[in-house]
């Protein structure tokens, strides 16, 4: 068994994954005999005891393959769903409505982060003409968020552009949990008619619009705001200015948000 020994140990220190050696497939293991396995088994195990490190590279490796497939999966999905993600009937467009760089930001308006991010949002639209931003309502915090939601989108009925964005903005400041009320005051500080909103809050409009962005925020497996698709990447979390920016750069540079 000593050159069994040596390969295996030199075997060890090729493949990071050799870990999962130790729960190898019937398959594999039937080209062994059980002492051979229990050996082989044995010295894997002492090697990686005395060697975390390997192990260590081999969650990263593991985790690193994980995002990997993750994110190829959002990118098929974004795909797939291009036209309710960019061009729904539901949705609110900001900025140049002909804009070849296209957002989409998933939100709550009970979300802090994403009453911080509003002022990415507005610097992005400020300092990029060719940028089309997408906003859509994405409930997932109480059933505040739900109230909100569906005044915001019976609004959207009625106003698109800046008037749409100075109630989003009113909204965004308030102070405490926004629910109904304080998303109706903000609808009729922006100039709605009030009797047409309330009568449309609960139509088959704004329903069929909110189910249609937990349908695409599921097969992009979103759970949580803000959320982004930037071109054709999915980008979760509050992740700034400056990162925002720098996939917008992409896309003008290689057609992607991720050049590399």
């Amino acid at each position: 068994m000593t050159f069994m020994k040596s390969f295996l140990r030199q075997a060890a220190l090729a493949l990071p994954l050799a870990a999962a050696l130790i729960a190898a497939p019937a398959s594999a293991q039937n080209a062994f005999t059980p002492a051979q396995r229990t050996e082989i088994q044995s010295i894997i195990k002492d090697y990686l005891i005395k060697n975390p490190d390997v192990l260590r590279e081999a969650l990263t490796e593991m985790e690193k393959r994980a995002k990997a497939d993750e994110a190829a999966q959002r990118s098929k999905a974004v795909a797939d769903l291009s036209p309710k993600l960019f061009q729904s009937k539901a949705q609110v467009v900001l900025g140049n409505p002909n804009g070849k760089v296209q957002i989409v930001e998933f939100f709550d308006y009970n979300c802090g982060y994403c009453k911080r991010a509003m002022a990415d949002m507005m610097e992005i639209i400020k300092k990029n003409p060719d940028v089309r931003m997408v906003l859509k309502e994405f409930p997932v915090l109480g059933p505040g968020s739900v109230e909100a939601a569906q005044v915001a989108s019976a609004l959207h009925l009625q106003f698109d552009g800046e008037k749409y964005l100075a109630f989003h903005q009113r909204l965004m400041t308030a102070r405490g949990q926004v629910g109904r009320a304080q998303a109706l005051a903000a609808a009729k500080a922006s100039g709605a008619d009030m009797e047409k909103l309330e009568a449309a809050m609960n139509g088959e409009a704004v329903r069929s619009g909110l189910q249609e962005v937990m349908q695409i925020a599921d097969a992009l497996s979103l759970t949580g705001t803000p959320s982004y698709v930037v071109g054709d990447e999915v980008v979760v979390g509050a992740v700034g200015l400056q990162t925002l920016q720098g996939k917008i750069d992409n896309i003008r540079k290689c057609g992607k948000a991720d050049c590399g």
